[in-house]
């Protein structure tokens, strides 16, 4: 029957109050938000890149980079193996994507324990091996990285890039970015609210590897330019000022940037300039005591991406785990730096393939054109619900206003991102919430012209009606899960409201329409006529 208990009728009501809270901060902007009472929920609707303009890249991680990283790896162990067993060897070098070596016969058995398995199913547990060693005649062995492994390389570096560009991002203060992967090898970064894309670009385009070399005292920067001999463990590298200013360095990584922990801006105390403060874990500060101990009045060079920062001189053993970084640095360069620093180092490069900008002016129009859509298609349901079923359109009428107000609630709630198909998903939910009282209301017309009572009647189409609304929406909600799961972007954007819509549209539709229908009708013993 027509009874609801005062619990429920309580449970009903906090529900919808608390739409109303959540939803009544999207009325006033920012500043006005921040003035309510601290008590006050304070959670704004986030507006999609389509809706209030920023930044949109397509990235590519540079695949060329990754194979060099590996050969070049593969050179250094491939020396080590057969120092080791003793094996002469002679032309070792990298040739476009394989490394080449002329050696023993005998010595393949060396190389071959090189190549590592590579899973290439986790649920059978099939594997294959990293590296395929060639025998080209004479002596003379190319190796280079099966498909399988090149593949499983640039999955994990685009799945740690994603990571890291995530990182980056957060650090700049924007919310709800939309970093996916795309294909194989791309990244799509989608930044609402950005107003500084070359910022966002300059952030994402260093691969921030920093490490820590010595000088080679051997032979100085200027003499390697005009042509003299770099030795075979150093290499040439150049300062990021300008004019820039060239160093040997040894390859071999003293301690590598991967031990930082932190990283952030200081000022000198004597100059009163910028300048970056980073550091270490336990077991990189103890590996730079170590080396800075050894190495008192040597110099000493930071490098970025293959960029001497600065080389200062070691004037006494660096201990604590922790040190600084100066140089020509702006208050904007330095953050930027200790932004890099704390994110961690991409795997590969990112090459930008595709870049856009779209203007706030875009998205106001994106706006008011979905706004305006909302409200036509709004006040035609209300119209005709009205017209339809009288008093009872009344109700439904008022359940679909309190159902955009939990779904704007619930949205603000999440913290989701609303964009165009999420308003075209809010729409489609106005139609679906009408649908449920269309199917009850024409229950109990039906119940009606069979005879039964008005209460009876009333009673009887919302019991008989609650199943196939619920057979109707449940599926749709399926459909709306599988879209979230396996769509990305504008997708996700229309199956996350679209989800909402349903468990709200269910709720005041079937439960807060019957409410107000007890409430009018509950009390009366004898209704003798109804209108609907």
């Amino acid at each position: 029957m027509l009874y609801f208990s005062k619990p429920k009728i309580f449970l009903i009501l906090a529900c919808l109050f608390a739409g109303i809270i959540f939803s009544v901060p999207n009325l006033y902007n920012e500043e006005s938000v921040n003035d309510l009472p601290d008590f006050f929920p304070k959670n704004q609707l986030n507006l999609g890149l389509d809706l209030q303009g920023g930044s949109h890249l397509l990235l590519e991680v540079e695949v060329e980079a990754i194979v060099k990283e590996r050969l070049e790896n593969l050179l250094s162990d491939m020396r080590l193996n057969l120092r080791e067993a003793r094996i002469g060897y002679s032309q070792i070098g990298i040739k476009e994507d394989y490394a080449t070596i002329f050696i023993r016969d005998a010595a393949r058995e060396v190389l071959n324990e090189l190549s590592m398995p590579i899973t290439t199913n986790l649920f059978s547990g099939a594997s294959t091996e990293e590296l395929e060693v060639e025998d080209v005649g004479n002596g003379r062995f190319n190796i280079k990285l099966t498909e399988a492994a090149l593949q499983n390389r640039v999955l994990k570096s685009v799945e740690q890039s994603i990571e890291i560009v995530r990182r980056r991002i957060d650090e700049l203060g924007t919310t709800e970015p939309s970093i996916q992967r795309q294909g194989t090898s791309r990244i799509l970064v989608q930044v609402p609210g950005l107003d500084d894309p070359e910022r966002l670009k300059a952030l994402l385009g260093q691969t921030a590897k920093m490490n820590f070399h010595l000088l080679d005292r051997n032979v100085s920067g200027y003499d390697a330019v005009a042509g003299a001999r770099i030795p075979s463990g150093s290499k040439l590298v150049f300062s990021e000022t300008s004019p820039a200013e060239p160093y040997v360095i040894r390859k071999r990584v003293m301690v590598s940037g991967e031990r930082l922990v932190d990283a952030s801006v200081g000022f000198d105390p004597q100059t009163g300039e910028p300048e970056v403060d980073f550091r270490f874990d336990s077991v990189g500060g103890r590996k730079f005591g170590e080396v800075t101990k050894a190495n008192v009045g040597n110099p000493f060079a930071i490098v970025l991406d293959d960029k001497v920062i600065s080389a200062p001189v070691i004037r006494s053993p660096i201990m604590g785990g922790s040190g600084r970084i100066t140089g020509s640095f702006t208050v904007e360069t330095a953050n930027n730096l200790a932004i890099l620093l704390r994110a961690g180092a991409l795997p590969a490069p990112l090459n930008i393939l595709e870049e856009r900008t779209v203007g706030p002016g875009l998205g106001a129009d994106s706006v008011e054109a979905g706004t305006r859509a909302s409200i036509i298609g709004f006040v035609a349901v209300m119209i005709f619900i009205l017209i339809s079923y009288a008093m009872f359109g009344l109700f439904a009428n008022i359940a679909l206003i309190l159902n955009m107000v939990l779904i704007i609630g619930v949205l603000s709630l999440l913290q989701a991102t609303l964009t165009l198909p999420g308003i075209a998903g809010i729409v489609l939910t106005i139609g679906m919430a009408v649908d449920a009282n269309v199917l009850i209301f024409e229950r109990i017309r039906e119940e009606i012209r069979n005879g039964k009572s008005a209460l009876m009647a009333i009673d009887s189409g919302y019991s008989r009606a609650l199943g196939t609304i619920l057979d109707a929406n449940i599926t749709t909600l399926i459909s709306a899960m599988i879209l979230f799961y396996l769509g990305s972007g504008p997708v996700r954007g229309f199956s996350v409201t679209l989800g909402i819509g349903i468990i709200t549209s269910v709720f005041t539709a079937f439960t807060v329409t019957r409410l107000m229908v007890a409430l009018n009708y509950g009390s009366k013993n004898r209704i003798e006529k109804l209108t609907i």
